[in-house]
This record gives structure tokens, C-alpha cells and sequence, in this order.
């Protein structure tokens, strides 16, 4: 019974002593766990600014919406008005591509509109 006390003990210890170092509360490994939780930080960091993606005339725009909220997409021309307009809701990626090939000759106004801001990009047609 005493063995079994015993090993348990050392057993109890040895779990301890290795919890303690895997949370880096161990003074010899001050440098690693300040590595790791850099690390942690920076994975933790997402940028949720829509990109936009200019080829030729068109433009694509990739979202993630992490809050599945709703975002907003409308296209203004030089003169404010609202030449497209749409409501996407529940979708944790809002991906558009807007075709400016068969456009007017102007300058457009991409918009987009999430929880987070309001992101634009320009397009000018000629």
C-alpha cells in the first residue's frame, strides 16, 4: 500500500512540475514562452478590411465576415448615383467580382459596408 502511495505521489509531482513548464512559469525558459505567446498573439490577429483585386476593368472582393452579419455592396458612379446595390447576410465569406468591361466611361465607386467599417475602391472606365 505504501508503493502505491508513493508512486502516486512522484507520479502527482511529476504531472505538476510538467503543467508548471508547459505554462512557462518554469525561470530557465523565460525566452520560449515569451516566443510563444508572440506567436499566439500574432495568429490571434486577423485583418477583416475586404480585399480588392483589380484585372483589366474588373474588380473582385473577397470579405471574411466573421460575424456572419450583414455586409453591404454598392456601386456609385462620379456623380453619386447608386448604380448597384446588394445585401448579403450569413455568409462567413462575401466574395463579389464587379465587371466594369461593358460600363460608361466614368469614374465607380465599389462600397462595402460590414459591422467593422466601410471599405472603398475606384474604377475608372474609359
Amino acid at each position: 500500500m505504501k508503493s502505491v502511495v508513493k508512486n502516486l505521489t512522484v507520479a502527482a509531482a511529476l504531472l505538476v512540475s510538467a503543467i508548471g513548464l508547459a505554462n512557462g512559469t518554469a525561470v530557465d525558459f523565460g525566452k520560449k514562452t515569451a516566443a510563444k505567446y508572440e506567436v499566439e498573439k500574432n495568429l490571434v490577429k486577423v485583418n477583416l478590411d475586404p480585399v480588392f483585386v483589380k484585372k483589366g476593368q474588373k474588380i473582385m472582393m473577397n470579405l471574411l465576415n466573421i460575424s456572419q452579419g450583414k455586409v453591404l455592396l454598392k456601386v456609385y458612379d462620379s456623380q453619386n448615383r447608386l448604380v448597384f446595390d446588394e445585401a448579403i447576410e450569413g455568409d462567413i465569406v462575401v466574395e463579389k467580382a464587379f465587371n466594369f468591361e461593358k460600363a460608361y466611361q466614368d469614374k465607380y465607386t465599389v462600397v462595402v459596408v460590414d459591422k467593422f467599417g466601410t471599405y472603398k475602391e475606384t474604377m475608372e472606365v474609359r
